[in-house]
């Protein structure tokens, strides 16, 4: 039994020698044909680790958040990305905490041994973006199904997944209602409804990551697939949100170190006018700094996870920790390239490909203004500014 404040070094050991057998190369070979990492999925679930949050009595590990958060860290940390599979971290809390146990004991222990995979998120639409309250796709009550019509964007792994959490609007949005009220979350099973009313769209991104476009014409989903109340669909997904930041910033911390390290490697070995170039305080400044942000996001991604585990309510720690790690590693992939010089550049040294992919979360799961304006609102107390 792991207790509070476990630093986890069996698990960042063991993650760490399976993410040796999946080298930069793996992950070269990959972004150059924006290919699904299968293989690491693979290997990663029959070592139980994307089962680590689902409770030991439906075949999981039943560990807290911090230890999810070490495993996506230490993937990130040795050059790999989580991206094709951390929503299965994120997504079950919804269904582990609202579900019935009719449900959770006919998915959770075929998620927990990779019979199925819940992977896909549909929330964001076009037209809506951050502002989920103003979205479209409705969920018609029809008999013993819903009938949904509507479109999504951003739905990543949608094509790699079983199953869907989806947010519909099963209530009309009326006049004097919030416009979070009559949303509802049901689970989707995508293998029965792709061609039945479901349609996926791939987009192509600056990185290898598996996004979609979802497209829903009349799918029928059992309304025994409704989990929780109907309506209340908005609190359920936003109670995993915090869980979402955290692990986000997790791995946004793996990502700092990796960049960190590899500066410094490379910083003492490259020879220019007779010296190593990390002997220049030109280059030593900027990765001491990036050291010193990435460790004082670390500091707060550790506060998030004990107040979450302490069952509290981390809404700022866990936006502050998201916003802070992201920074940190936007800045240290910022000064490996610097530090790497034109090698940064090249596509051997990983750091391009690196670079690229944690520039996403200046911007997803939530933006950085978002965040700005939650703080400022709050916490601070501010005049809501949208």
């Amino acid at each position: 039994m792991y207790q509070p404040g476990e630093t986890y070094d069996d698990i960042r050991e063991a993650v760490g020698k399976l993410c040796a057998e999946f080298p930069g190369s793996y992950w070269r070979a990959l972004d150059r044909e924006m290919t699904y990492p299968a293989a690491f999925v693979q290997a990663l679930t029959e070592a139980g680790w994307l089962g680590a949050l689902i409770p030991e009595n439906f075949g999981g590990s039943g560990l807290p958040l911090s230890a999810a958060a070490v495993i996506l860290e230490e993937i990130h940390r040795s050059g790999g990305n989580a991206g094709a599979c951390h929503a299965q971290m994120y997504t079950m809390g919804t269904l582990l905490r609202h579900g019935s146990e009719a449900q959770k004991t006919q998915y959770l222990p075929k998620i927990a041994d990779g019979t199925l995979r819940l992977q896909a998120f549909g929330v964001t639409e076009p037209s809506s973006g951050t502002d989920t309250g103003a979205l479209r796709t409705t969920a018609k009550r029809d008999g013993s199904n819903y009938v949904i019509n509507g479109q999504k964007i951003w739905t990543s792994r949608a094509e790699h997944s079983d199953l869907m959490l989806l947010l519909a609007r099963t209530t009309p949005l009326e006049e004097g209602m919030k416009k979070t009220q009559g949303l509802s979350v049901l689970l989707v099973d995508m293998r029965e409804a792709l061609g039945n009313g479901l349609t996926l769209q791939p987009i192509r991104t600056m990185m290898n990551h598996a996004t979609t476009e979802v497209f829903f014409d009349n799918l029928r989903v059992p309304a025994e697939n409704l989990i929780g109340e109907e309506g209340k669909g908005f609190r359920y997904i936003l109670s995993g949100m915090n869980a979402e930041r955290i692990l986000i910033a997790s791995e946004c911390i793996g990502d700092a170190k990796w960049f960190i390290e590899h500066s410094v490697a490379y910083a003492k070995d490259r020879q220019v006018f007779d010296r190593p170039i990390g002997q220049n305080q030109g280059i030593q400044f900027p990765i001491a700094k990036a050291y010193a942000n990435m460790r004082a996001a670390e500091l707060m991604v550790k506060e998030a996870l004990a107040l979450y585990e302490n069952g509290g309510n981390p809404g700022a720690e866990a936006n502050m920790a998201k916003m802070l790690a992201a920074d940190a590693s936007n800045e240290a992939a910022n000064v490996a390239v610097q530090t790497h010089g034109g090698f940064g550049f090249a596509e051997e040294y990983d750091v391009e490909r690196k670079f690229r992919e944690t520039r996403l979360y200046q911007v997803a799961p939530i933006s950085t203004n978002l965040i700005l304006s939650y703080l400022a609102e709050h916490v601070l107390d501010l005049p809501r500014s949208y």
